[in-house]
């Protein structure tokens, strides 16, 4: 009985085949995660923007339209949702049951009058931003927008 050696050949990759593959992957890898990590970052830049001018914009002119004022720093943005005994208040004037937080999972800051224009009519909303801390270049405010997530 004869045995022929190409029937008894193992079709398979080898090392080099796999080790080549895993290179291509790798690299594919490092091009386009990035500008996906990019794209999800200025999402959640615009939703910041969003929820400060949107939202927590409107419904803070709502509450100085019915009680002729902003809340106070003391009274926080929760006065948009509690009651802080205010005379016409006519709350709550957010739909949801607490004061979101910012796409990155942290507290918006709210500061009335302004310290970030010095101007006493208007107040600051500020995100922390992507690095989580206040008063750094990647901030996200209610004031010049244009300047911010441009990076």
């Amino acid at each position: 009985m004869r045995h022929n050696r190409e029937t008894n050949l193992v079709k398979a990759f080898t090392l080099v085949e796999l080790l080549l593959v895993i290179t291509i992957i790798s690299v594919l890898a490092a091009v386009v995660l990035p500008r996906f990590f990019g794209r999800s970052q200025q999402a959640r830049i615009t939703a910041a923007r969003q929820t400060i001018v949107g939202t927590l914009g409107t419904a803070l002119d709502m509450f100085e339209q019915d009680t002729g004022q902003y809340p106070s720093s003391e009274q926080g943005l929760n006065a948009l949702i509690v009651d802080p005994q205010v005379k016409n208040w006519s709350g709550p004037y957010l739909k949801s049951a607490a004061i979101p937080l910012d796409p990155w999972g942290n507290p918006y800051r709210y500061v009335f009058p302004s310290e970030l224009t010095g101007v006493e009519s208007l107040y600051d909303i500020v995100s922390a931003g992507p690095d989580g801390v206040y008063g750094n270049s990647d901030d996200i405010t209610n004031h010049n927008l244009q300047h911010q997530g441009n990076k």
